[in-house]
């Protein structure tokens, strides 16, 4: 009997002591179980919504009442940058750097760089369309890969970080332009290069000999005639020679082979920081970029020329200048691939927690390079308004090249809006 009673309170001790541990291990998932949402990255809140059923109903009806189409101009695009970011942002760089500069060939030596204002004022419109349609828009909502509603955090930090970047960029390129000014002396990088080469030149010339080549005579009757090198004083042959550049246009050539190089950089980062944000944003600012290369190709070619360049040389210059965007690009490559972290290599990209990147927020470093390269092309864009602004006395031919000038600009931003249809 006694044997019975033990069993009995060993078998009620036993189903106690399992009772308690189950209600502890209970009570011990239970605390577990709820997730700190705040520790994901916002790509993670997007695969979790998408889940939901009423995004889903959502996107079924998105899809539904805008059925996919394959645009020509994405076509064209798809055609152009067959491969991954990287790949074509070097190909989209090839693009901006050889033809502008294959052009040149086309170029007489003496062309006048004003005569490109209408040119300039579609690349403005250009440069202003990619900026206000594509690269603002993505810094902050980035490009959707897919015709699904997506998850877009509303953070005040991050967008003040984005729109710091934004900042830093407009101010590195007035920062550049302006020190350019400063050693120079003159007007800075434009596509006019107007630094006052035509008063560079003393009109008449001296030879050795102090006999005035190609002066003017005046005859009794107060006609002007041309004297002939044969009919010098002294009976020597004056020869005309060919007038040097005067130095102060020989280093203003120089320092701008220099800024032009630095120009180029950020075009190269252009390029990556747009590819790597999605590939309409890259194929729309290459061609934005493009717009704005030839002529300020040109006119670079032409303050070469007057500097002392001959053609070719001022055309292996251009290319030597070239091998900056190359630079650019591969240091933005370089800054995407880096900020990716080590599950980058793989080719999938980690994902920062948010509050666990620059400044208290979700960014990378690789996001920065979008909005910086946003404000470049807002101070590109708007340091060649003064050039569109600029008259002559002549009110008619003016008003005419004001329209032209018009209808360029809308041209250029109209194209951007296209793209980004």
């Amino acid at each position: 009997m006694s044997r019975t009673r033990t069993l009995l309170r060993t078998a009620a001790l036993l189903s106690a002591l399992f009772a308690v541990g189950a209600l502890a291990t209970a009570s011990l998932k239970g605390t577990t179980e709820p997730q700190n949402l705040l520790e994901l990255s916002i790509p993670d809140l997007d695969n979790e919504l998408q889940k939901c059923e009423f995004v889903k109903e959502l996107n079924a009806q998105r899809a539904a009442a805008q059925p996919e189409t394959s645009s020509l101009m994405k076509q064209v695009f798809g055609f152009l940058f067959p491969f991954g970011p990287a790949a074509n942002s070097l190909l989209a760089t090839a693009y901006i750097s050889g033809p502008p500069n294959f052009l040149l060939a086309l170029c007489p030596s003496n062309i006048d760089p004003s005569s490109l204002s209408v040119m300039v004022a579609f690349a403005i419109g250009g440069l202003l369309g990619d900026t206000l349609l594509h690269l603002i828009p993505q810094t902050f909502l980035g490009e959707p890969h897919d015709a699904n509603a997506h998850f877009v955090l509303n953070d005040p930090n991050r967008n003040a970080v984005l729109g710091l970047f934004i900042f830093i960029g407009f101010a590195t390129f007035v920062a550049m332009d302006k020190t350019l000014r400063i050693i120079t002396g003159g007007d800075g990088h434009s596509h006019s290069h107007s630094h006052g080469a035509e008063n560079e030149y003393p009109t008449p010339h001296i030879s050795p000999e102090g006999v005035s080549t190609g002066a003017d005579s005046t005859s009794k009757d107060g006609l002007k005639n041309r004297k002939s090198s044969k009919e010098s004083k002294d009976g020597v042959v004056a020869i005309p020679d060919k007038k040097a550049p005067s130095t102060s246009i020989q280093v203003s050539s120089l320092l701008n082979l220099i800024s032009d190089f630095t120009h180029n950089i950020t075009d190269g980062l252009a390029m990556s920081g747009a590819f790597y944000a999605g590939p309409l944003v890259g194929a729309s600012t290459c061609f934005a970029v493009m717009l704005h290369e030839i002529p300020h190709e040109v006119g670079d070619f032409a303050l070469l020329i007057q500097g002392g360049f001959t053609k070719w040389q001022a055309m292996g210059a251009q290319f030597i200048t070239a091998l900056g965007a190359f630079t650019g690009t591969l240091i933005g490559i370089a800054i995407q691939e880096w900020s990716k972290g080590d599950a980058g290599v793989g080719g999938v990209e980690e994902s920062v927690k948010m509050g666990a990147g620059i400044m208290g927020t979700d960014l990378k470093a690789g996001d920065l390079v979008l909005p910086f390269t946003a404000g470049t092309f807002l101070y590109v864009a708007f340091s060649a308004v003064p050039e569109v602004l600029e008259t002559t006395g002549d009110r008619k031919s003016e008003a005419v090249k004001a329209v032209k000038m018009a209808v360029a600009m809308v041209a250029g931003f109209m194209a951007m809006f296209m793209i980004s249809e």
